[in-house]
């Protein structure tokens, strides 16, 4: 075929073949649109390990990864110098990998890196809260540290109340005494149940049927298991409470579990 001719002033449709003895330099690249930004530097995976978004750490022989971000979350932390100062004055050297090398337990450094991550304590069972406490303190993460030391202290409290336990106490009245005396139970007494007795005493006209009532009460202001009873005189001005209005013939005695 017969060799396309070329104009002035118009671009070859094939690459010029190169000159082998030609040792200038290629042209520049041309720039690029407006709002297209070309590209700095090699790739990210050839880029250095210190400007990298993700950070590997050898925390006892286990490696983590995580962002510079996750890491940073606490300024004043470990954890956050070791991203922003990369120098010896940490006293944190690197593997071959170019992890960071970090003498701690690895088993409580996933509860730290997860809080980090997300703002809340997660820990499985086999992993005790005193545990995460000394990493948390390792670390300098505040925040963590006050978090782990408000679970162990309600922990204790609870440990140290124990299960709910209740004291019960049973009052022998009459038909007309029931309304009154369970009105004026107080200090924390519950009716828990109403038997009766099947016996009733003459009043003139009027039979009054006899009751056992009996009442309950948290043992909430204890200690250690040893029962904070109120004084005497209190109980006396309580259950005189329920003597108000009652009938003059001689009650039996009340019986108390």
């Amino acid at each position: 075929p017969a060799p396309t001719e070329e104009r002035p002033g118009q671009p070859s449709s094939s690459p010029p073949h190169a000159d082998p003895g030609d040792t200038r330099l290629p042209p520049p690249a041309p720039p690029c649109p407006p709002g297209v930004q070309a590209a700095a530097g090699p790739p990210a995976a050839d880029r250095p390990s210190t400007g990298s978004k993700w950070v590997r750490l050898n925390v006892g022989g286990t490696y983590f990864v995580s962002t510079r971000q996750t890491l940073c979350r606490e300024p004043k932390s470990f954890l956050c110098r070791l991203c922003c100062q990369d120098g010896p004055e940490l006293g944190s050297d690197k593997d071959e990998t170019g992890a960071y090398l970090i003498d701690r337990d690895p088993t409580y450094f996933g509860p730290i890196l997860n809080y980090l991550r997300h703002g809340k304590l997660i820990l499985n069972k086999e992993l005790a809260e005193e545990g995460v406490l000394e990493e948390a303190e390792f670390y300098n993460i505040a925040s963590l540290v006050r978090l782990v030391k408000e679970r162990i202290r309600d922990n204790e409290n609870r440990t140290s109340q124990g299960p709910v336990k209740h004291v019960y106490r049973v009052l022998q009245c009459q038909e007309e005494e029931l309304t009154q005396m369970v009105s004026t139970m107080s200090d924390g007494w519950k009716f828990e149940q109403l038997i009766s007795i099947g016996s009733s005493y003459n009043y003139g006209n009027e039979d009054q049927a006899e009751f056992l009532c009996v009442v309950s009460r948290e043992l909430n202001n204890s200690t250690n298991g040893i029962v904070i009873e109120p004084s005497e005189k209190a109980k006396v001005r309580h259950w005189r409470k329920c003597m108000i209005h009652s009938s003059p013939v001689p009650r039996k005695n009340q019986l108390s579990l």
